[in-house]
């Protein structure tokens, strides 16, 4: 049996979850070709700005030469054109030229222009695209993972390395559906490392995932960590404590105890002083993995009765293991031998005399 208490101000679940960064990306190629070098591996830091792998640039080169002779061939004719037109002004005031061919000359000019500044755009995304061969961190961070080997051939957009961003640490746990509906927005979760309890941290709720892991039904929260030891790394193993029902008030039973009575929730309650239960309804506020909470029906200092709720009856004696045997009903019958540690059991369960059941 138990003691009923006061609710205490909610309970504490334990977690288990994993240190990730807080900003992870996958570093990819914007264009396809043949991975000819991945300067960095697995564990490295790189800066913002260093090169990290290379593609064939072979053919991103040949398009950017052939881009620039477009461009000198459109500026020949270009330069072709404005000469004829200052050749002809002169002529067309005294009647050498005619109008209209000096209207067609203007026309081949404007022309000219045109193809100038396509072949110009054409070259400046020839020179995009042989830039793009190159793969540069935008951001200071850690390699994670790799995803190309020199010599394959990679798609635009495939990654090549994942990088962990410098600049903050979370806490990443699986919670199941009834401790995320607790969470509040500032929830202030301690994270200790599971192999030195020494190292912990404490962080705040960052992200919690609105859609649940279709196999394991739970959702994914990440706690964003306030100056995390160094000995919290990327992929280290952590515990966390999250606070639920922190505002609830009332008493609070084991959920062993919990029984019904005419629909209605129900606990058997021991008389300390006859050992005898009764049947008694109550009114239950909340109900949390191990307890129960209540508003109304016990009083605190209460005893009830938490193994064999099933099989007691109304003023039926009951007596705690390990204390004295109480005298029965009308005959003296006596009470039954000694029940499973901290169990209530009925009168008269397990009699025997001389090993053979009354």
């Amino acid at each position: 049996m138990a003691e009923v208490a006061e609710a205490g101000g909610g309970e504490e679940i334990t977690l288990s979850g994993t240190i990730e960064a807080e900003d992870s990306i996958n570093l990819a190629f914007r264009v396809g070709g043949q991975l000819i070098q991945r300067s960095v591996n697995v564990g490295d830091r790189v800066r913002a700005g260093q090169t990290v792998a290379r593609l064939d640039p072979e053919t991103a080169r040949n398009a950017a030469d052939a881009a620039r002779a477009n461009v000198a061939a459109a500026m020949a004719r270009l330069v072709e054109t404005r000469a004829t037109i200052a050749r002809y002004e002169p002529m067309v005031a005294r009647g050498f030229v005619a109008r209209q061919q000096f209207d067609r000359a203007v026309e081949s000019r404007n022309a000219a222009e045109a193809q100038v500044e396509a072949a110009e755009a054409k070259l400046r995304s020839a020179e995009n695209q042989l830039s793009f061969t190159e793969l540069v961190a935008d951001a200071a961070g850690t390699v994670t993972a790799r995803g190309a080997e020199p010599g394959e051939v990679v798609a635009a957009g495939q990654m090549v390395v994942q990088l962990a961003r410098e600049g903050g640490r979370d806490a990443v746990f699986d919670f199941p559906s009834r401790v995320k509906d607790a969470l509040a927005a500032d929830t202030v979760i301690e994270v200790v490392s599971t192999t030195d309890p020494k190292v912990r941290a404490v962080g705040r709720v960052r992200e919690v995932s609105p859609q649940a892991d279709p196999v394991t039904r739970t959702f994914r929260v990440r706690v964003g960590l306030a100056n995390p030891p160094e000995a919290l790394r990327l992929g280290s193993s952590v515990s966390g404590k999250v606070p639920v029902g922190g505002d609830a008030e009332g008493l609070s039973i084991p959920a062993a105890a919990l029984t019904r009575a005419d629909g209605q929730p129900a606990v058997w309650v021991v008389d300390p002083d006859t050992q005898r239960v009764a049947l008694r309804s109550i009114d239950v506020i909340a109900y949390e993995l191990d307890r129960v909470l209540v508003q109304h029906g016990l009083m605190p200092g209460d005893l009830v009765v938490t193994a064999g709720v099933q099989s007691l009856r109304p003023d039926q004696p009951v007596r705690l293991f390990g204390a004295a045997p109480a005298v029965g009903g009308a005959g003296g019958t006596p009470a039954e031998p000694p029940a499973a540690p901290d169990e209530a059991a009925p009168e008269g369960a397990g009699e025997t005399t001389g090993g053979t059941p009354r």
